[in-house]
């Protein structure tokens, strides 16, 4: 088929192009302007609806731009990034924090002083006051030894690595016990001693611990193991420390 100059124009090819509708027309109502008035009127369509008229609202989907795709497109070659640089590389758009362009950050710039001691053991504090309340709503029982293993089955108090006496509120004590701690202040030892009680400072390692507050884990509760490190033995056998491994201690 053959076409002439003229049937070859724009104008000659789209007075031929067919027809074609941009939007999907639906079985409701819509609005179209009539021809003299510039009111609208509704008109309802008579096309039957089908699975085939659902798709997606008219701009709702954005085609993803395309890069390094030609010339033509005004996005090839460098894809919109320029020459070189930090930016024109892949994976570099977004340094994270502390990032100074290559140079040596400030963070590493300064020496680095002090450690972190792996042994240290960080104490729950819990005060005379306190215990003198637990003892007058009758969770915990004066007459019997109080253990780490009482303060934690009573609730009092949630510790880790052991349980330090302190003397806060000393003044509200007014109970005669007999307790064992990890560590216990001066002023508290004499504070329980005053009223005829007693203080026992007691060593527990990490399985001695697990063994305190979940012995339903063991089979067998192991025997307590003694302090390895030379200060903590040294200050469990300080009697004024009243530690178990003093010899006047019982």
């Amino acid at each position: 088929m053959s076409f002439s100059i003229f049937q070859r124009t724009p104008l000659f090819r789209s007075v031929l192009r067919p027809i074609r509708l941009h939007k999907p027309i639906f079985a409701h109502t819509f609005k179209i302007q009539h021809p003299t008035y510039s009111t609208f009127s509704p008109q309802t369509s008579t096309l039957p609806l089908s699975l085939g008229d659902l798709r997606d609202n008219y701009g709702s989907k954005k085609k993803k731009k395309r890069l390094g795709r030609g010339p033509g497109s005004g996005s090839g070659k460098t894809a919109g990034r320029g020459h070189k640089g930090q930016n024109a590389r892949a994976g570099n758009s977004n340094p994270g924090p502390g990032f100074e362009g290559g140079q040596t950050p400030l963070t590493k710039k300064f020496p680095k002083r002090g450690f972190t001691n792996i042994f240290s053991r960080k104490l729950t504090g819990l005060n005379l006051s306190k215990l003198q309340q637990w003892i007058d709503r009758g969770r915990i029982d004066p007459n019997n030894l109080i253990t780490l293993k009482t303060l934690n089955d009573c609730g009092i108090i949630n510790f880790k690595d052991g349980v330090s006496l302190l003397a806060g509120g000393s003044t509200f004590f007014n109970s005669k016990i007999n307790i064992e701690v990890t560590k216990a202040s001066k002023a508290c030892i004499e504070r329980i001693e005053e009223l005829g009680g007693t203080v026992t400072c007691v060593y527990h390692n990490t399985l001695a611990m697990r063994a305190v507050k979940f012995p339903y884990k063991f089979a067998i509760i192991p025997k307590f193991a003694q302090p390895t490190n030379v200060k903590l033995r040294a200050w469990y056998s300080n009697p004024e420390n009243r530690g178990y491994l003093a010899p006047n201690s019982e």
